[in-house]
């Protein structure tokens, strides 16, 4: 479905991991012409419920690179030129930190993505909602124009289970690198 410079995606938690704790989960999505992908998620919930770094270790300074977010609380995008196996990983950490890998295809050659500039993450954390802005600018062969997209989050409950959103699940196990997941198209952007 093409996608508009500006959308509103609407995630869904994955079939094997609902959560009482979780209301709902929505990402607003803009693109730019310079290659820029901005990334606002919504998190409803009891955050009382959800695994969450102290509210003063939330980013509060410039993002910080660091590998392996997905295993706790995180916000994802994947982003693939059309008619090719090659994609992008861009993930987000509530405690400010980022990270960004290129495969080759589906699961193969990863190595970390360089970016024309550190992403800007910032985060607002409120009772019942936490709000993660990104700002990513890839590089100018990367940019954003005429790609699909998908996006996603890991959700930590405080139990330690995480509980996987899309804004869409290919059959089988919570996979967001599956070519399935690619269902918005952000084209006319560069």
């Amino acid at each position: 479905m093409p996608a508009p410079l500006a959308q509103r995606i609407v995630l869904a938690a994955h079939p094997s991991s609902p959560s009482e704790a979780i209301g709902g989960l929505e990402v607003d999505v803009r693109a730019g012409a310079d290659g820029a992908l901005a990334l606002s998620y919504v998190l409803w919930g009891d955050m009382t419920r959800i695994r969450l770094p102290a509210a003063d270790a939330i980013a509060t300074e410039e993002a910080r690179r660091a590998d392996g977010l997905w295993k706790h609380t995180c916000f994802e995008a994947f982003l693939a030129r059309a008619g090719s196996s090659e994609y992008c990983e861009l993930n987000f950490s509530p405690a400010g930190q980022w990270a960004a890998y290129h495969f080759d295809s589906y699961r193969r050659g990863m190595r970390p993505l360089e970016l024309a500039a550190a992403p800007r993450v910032s985060v607002r954390r409120a009772r019942e909602r936490l709000e993660l802005d990104a700002h990513v600018r890839l590089l100018p062969a990367d940019n954003v124009g005429d790609m699909k997209l998908a996006l996603c989050a890991v959700v930590e409950e405080e139990s330690g289970t995480l509980r996987y959103w899309a804004a869409r699940h290919p059959a089988g196990k919570p996979d967001f690198h599956h070519p399935d997941g690619f269902i918005l198209e952000l084209t006319g952007c560069s």
